[in-house]
């Protein structure tokens, strides 16, 4: 079975080299441009963007979002049954997770929610389209830059939403490199989009290229005014190495997230469902998102004890694996894991109050820790730690060291911890809190690694009132 990935604009008539990813009885085939034909590419999304995308006004561009958000998400569509089919193939993600997760993921491009984030980060969304006025004097217009190249990363499928949508959406022209993790969603988002609205056409690729091409990556980073990156923080750094030093770069790197539980949360009738909303976040791609839960704080003095509430999730994490199967992995992954493991069920010996628990295949595993003030990242792959604690004071300090690391925190919590427990880890790094359950669903218009999605984009134009009034001299009616 063969899958053509990826999107080219109108260039010619162009013989392409064609690579060619195996994931067992599925091939994918991306078109690998020479130089010469990415310069191609370049000037025709370049112009086609000017030509095209800009003359759209941006409720057009949300609409046309919309309608292809349509085709995803009506299970009898090509596109939403090609993507059932092979991303699981693609990912190794069971085909109910991936149903489930594009699912709650994609109605977050909806038309209204689109509109939200264009507000949340705009206030006004017409200054896309035209000089909108100022409440000091003057006008201002928000413009998005010729050219946007995006690099995207595999480990969560149809991740390059995110930052296409947001192209899009400032009227950029936009070049996408898929990863070989994951080489498809995207050049079908390009392809149903074009088939929406045909003037999109020449405004858009998706293409692929060897990582640490640096002749590739040359062609196109030279003629960028943005490169966004995503990936571990070693290739973003290398990645930056090689982009113009008058070109900007987005870096989307490593982060580390976690869950906090108050005792509140913790009586005989809601325990089990937070306990059921927490393994949801450990479940869901596996803790591969940059906002899964390494490690949940459990906080002493609820009628269901931390470690309680550990066993707890350790019953969730088996029922749930029934419906959500993890990936399998590789030999290197397994053989890492049975080590990780093995150490923490000898460290039980010598650290009272120290539980492992998981099955006979290793699918999972909780380890419950009655001491620890430790911060240790999970291994992932469904392995979470939960650790007892009475005061957020106590837990703080462990977290400082990874403040430029810490995203999201999943919290269950009353209204009153909820801020008070907010100022405190706002204070150390954290950008996202959100209900236990969401933890790997944000919502439209979140701040990004607490940074804007569409204002990190544009370069805004001011008019300003003394030009607006010294060119009342020159108008044809002046006496």
């Amino acid at each position: 079975m063969r899958e053509v990935a990826g999107y080219i604009p109108d260039i010619g008539e162009e013989e392409f080299e064609r690579k060619i990813l195996k994931f067992h009885d599925l091939e994918v085939e991306l078109p690998l441009l020479s130089n010469e034909q990415m310069n191609k590419v370049i000037d025709t999304v370049k112009r086609g963007s000017a030509e095209g995308l800009k003359s759209l006004t941006v409720s057009e561009v949300v609409g046309i979002i919309d309608k292809v958000m349509d085709r995803f998400l009506d299970r009898s569509s090509s596109y939403r049954q090609k993507a059932e089919k092979l991303l699981p193939i693609v990912t190794g993600y069971d085909e109910e997770t991936i149903r489930l997760g594009l699912t709650s993921y994609l109605k977050s491009f909806r038309k209204h929610e689109l509109q939200r984030f264009v507000v949340e980060d705009l206030g006004n969304p017409l200054l896309l389209d035209d000089f909108q006025p100022r409440v000091k004097g003057g006008f201002s217009k928000a413009i998005g830059p010729g050219l946007i190249t995006h690099v995207w990363a595999g480990n969560v499928p149809a991740l390059p939403l995110w930052s296409f949508v947001s192209g899009l959406i400032v009227k950029a022209g936009n070049i996408g490199k898929v990863s070989s993790s994951e080489p498809l969603f995207a050049g079908w988002f390009a392809q149903a989009l074009v088939e929406v609205e045909p003037r999109l056409a020449n405004c858009l690729a998706v293409v692929w290229w060897k990582g640490g091409d640096e002749e590739r990556e040359k062609a196109v980073f030279d003629q960028s005014n943005l490169v966004i990156g995503y990936g571990g923080n070693q290739s973003l750094q290398s990645l930056q190495s090689r982009i113009p030093i008058t070109t900007r770069f987005l870096p989307f790197g490593h982060k580390v997230s976690f869950g906090m539980i108050s005792s509140a949360a913790l009586d005989a009738q809601k325990a089990w469902r937070t306990a059921h909303q927490a393994a949801l976040d450990v479940v869901r791609y596996d803790q591969q998102g940059c906002y899964s839960p390494h490690l949940f704080y459990v906080q002493k003095g609820g009628k269901v004890t931390p470690r309680e509430f550990a066993q707890y999730m350790a019953t969730e994490l088996d029922n749930l694996g029934t419906r959500y199967p993890r990936r399998a992995l590789s030999m290197e992954e397994s053989a890492a894991l049975a080590s990780w493991r093995q150490k923490e069920e000898m460290s039980v010996f010598t650290n009272r109050g120290k539980e492992v628990l998981g099955n006979d295949g290793n699918d999972w595993t909780v380890v419950y820790e009655e001491k620890a003030m430790d911060f240790t990242p999970s291994p992932l792959n469904r392995v979470i730690r939960v650790i007892a604690f009475e005061k957020i004071e106590d837990i703080l300090p462990s977290m400082k060291p990874y403040l430029s690391f810490l995203q999201t925190v999943g919290m269950a919590a009353s209204p009153k911890e909820l801020f008070q427990w907010s100022e405190s880890l706002a204070s150390i790094g954290v950008t996202r809190i959100t209900a236990l359950g969401r933890m790997t669903a944000p919502e439209a218009g979140w701040h990004h690694d607490g940074r804007f999605n569409l204002l990190d984009l544009i370069n805004m134009v001011d008019i300003e009132s003394s030009a607006e009034g010294d060119s009342e001299r020159f108008a044809p009616y002046v006496d």
